[in-house]
């Protein structure tokens, strides 16, 4: 989950003047000494960070630039963190903004960094990547003919964006596969839409989120009252299955649509004061950040906060999506359906750096309204229900809790994290004997295993709903 708001200017400030700090103490070490006392800063360690900075410079094969070695220092720190830390450069800084808009050129996938690696979280829907059958957990080990291994997560995005129309090969390593893949891709410009919806048989609604962005509140709005253009609803299924995540306004803002004003949302918890917040299903929270003004859920039908729900979710959907799960479920507003969801509970935040560079930084843990993390344990559906009657494609294998140097959960003790390791080790075990054939998802369709199995819960508890009703009729009738 990400956030583009500016908090943690306390963060923002920090980490402009340990760069300067370092730069200067290069050159003015009487200065850097007095710098570093004040601040704090690790003298030793910094005067070892410019013994090794000038050795490069003075001994390495090649000329260096220093403007070069000092991004790589940064990007090394912050990759060491976490898996979702990272230096953007002034290039992938401007790619980040015009992606977040939901428009950009490459291929269309989410990825992470893994032992050098480039692992798949999730292809986008309705793109390349997707169209020609990336699955999560693939692990991409070389672009064309030059492999990822020594580069960073930023450089291997950077070289599988492009120019739309030109081509890219992309070898891989699956699970079950006793061989790499190679799959040629040619790049389009990525255009996501962040929301989509129709109207099914017997008055049911069926909206999907494909991914967070800055106007997915706008467009949900939109797609609920087309929705509701020819009457009430009798349920609503959301559907958050391998929705990656995205900015946290959105997904308060769309747990603000189903739950009564005012409740809490989500909340966050870091060790700088700024990252300690709470969200409400309330415009001033789910606006904040967002560049709007009016608010978009305003006109909305008032059955939207009461209409039967099913959210469906699966272990591609996080981040963002884990919110809005979690809020529904301890809401008791929905019904969660599926399997264990990615378990992505950390709040990354966009600190924009001088010369139009930024850093991507892990700055807080979430929770739940009833206080549950989420981090590398994930949305436990109210029902399970998998992807096919006899079981799981294994399509969506790959967890928070396989990243390398994932956080931990907080609230989690060590032997129930034990515990649940061993029951998902247990478990791809079982997938990996099944072996079952690889089938590509058709969301809503008669061969979405899931989707059916929630219309058919829709169906009963609008069958229930009605009976209830029907007997507060008959008891208010017999008062008479």
């Amino acid at each position: 989950m990400k956030t583009n708001r500016s908090p943690l200017k306390t963060f923002s400030l920090t980490a402009i003047s340990f760069i300067a700090g370092v730069f200067l103490s290069f050159q003015m070490p009487a200065l850097a000494d007095r710098a570093s006392a004040a601040s704090g800063l690790p003298l030793e360690d910094l005067r070892l960070f410019a013994e090794i900075f000038n050795t490069i410079k003075q001994s390495y094969v090649e000329p260096v630039e220093d403007k070069q070695l000092i991004a790589n220092a940064i990007s090394g720190m912050l990759s060491n963190l976490d898996p979702h830390s990272s230096y953007i450069d002034a290039e992938g800084f401007k790619e980040f903004q015009i992606s977040t808009q939901g428009e950009f050129g490459g291929l269309g996938i989410e990825v992470s960094m893994e032992d050098g690696l480039v692992r798949v979280v999730a292809p986008i829907e309705d793109t390349p990547a997707y169209r020609a059958g990336i699955r999560s957990g693939d692990l991409i080990f070389r672009l064309n003919d030059e492999p990822i291994k020594g580069q960073t997560l930023n450089d291997a995005v950077k070289k599988m964006r492009g120019k739309p129309g030109t081509r890219i090969r992309l070898s891989i390593l699956r699970q079950g596969e006793s061989k790499p893949l190679e799959i040629s891709l040619t790049r389009e410009v990525i255009k996501v839409q962040s929301v989509k919806s129709k109207r099914l048989e017997s008055g049911y609604g069926w909206i999907r989120i494909t991914q967070f962005q800055e106007n997915t509140v706008p467009m949900l709005t939109k797609q609920l009252n087309e929705l509701y253009k020819a009457g009430d609803l009798k349920g609503l299924i959301l559907d958050l299955r391998n929705d990656p995540g995205g900015f946290l306004h959105g997904a308060v803002g769309v747990s603000a649509a189903f739950l009564p004003a005012n409740v809490k949302v989500v909340s966050t918890d870091g060790r700088a004061p700024d990252s300690r917040q709470e969200f409400k299903a309330a415009a001033a929270d789910y606006l904040r950040g967002s560049g709007v003004s009016a608010d978009p859920l305003k006109g909305l039908p008032a059955s939207v906060k009461t209409v039967p729900m099913v959210v469906l979710v699966n272990g591609g959907s996080a981040s963002a999506s884990e919110i809005v799960a979690g809020a529904l479920q301890d809401h008791q507003r929905a019904v969660i359906m599926g399997t264990q969801t990615f378990g992505k509970g950390s709040v990354q935040t966009i600190l924009p750096l001088p010369g139009s560079a930024a850093i991507k930084l892990t700055t807080a843990r979430y929770y739940t309204p009833s206080g549950r993390s989420i981090q590398a344990k994930g949305i436990t559906p109210d029902i399970e229900v998998e992807e096919t009657p006899e079981g799981n494609r294994r399509a969506f294998s790959l967890r928070e809790a396989d990243l390398t140097r994932h956080l931990t959960n907080d609230r989690e003790k060590t032997e129930e994290r034990n515990a649940k390791a061993a029951d998902t080790d247990a478990k791809n075990a079982k997938d990996k004997e099944r072996d079952l054939p690889f089938v590509r998802l058709e969301y809503a369709s008669e061969s979405d295993y899931q989707f059916q199995q929630a219309i058919n819960l829709l169906k009963g508890l609008s069958i229930a709903r009605a009976q209830t009703e029907a007997k507060s009729v008959r008891a208010e009738t017999q008062k008479k």
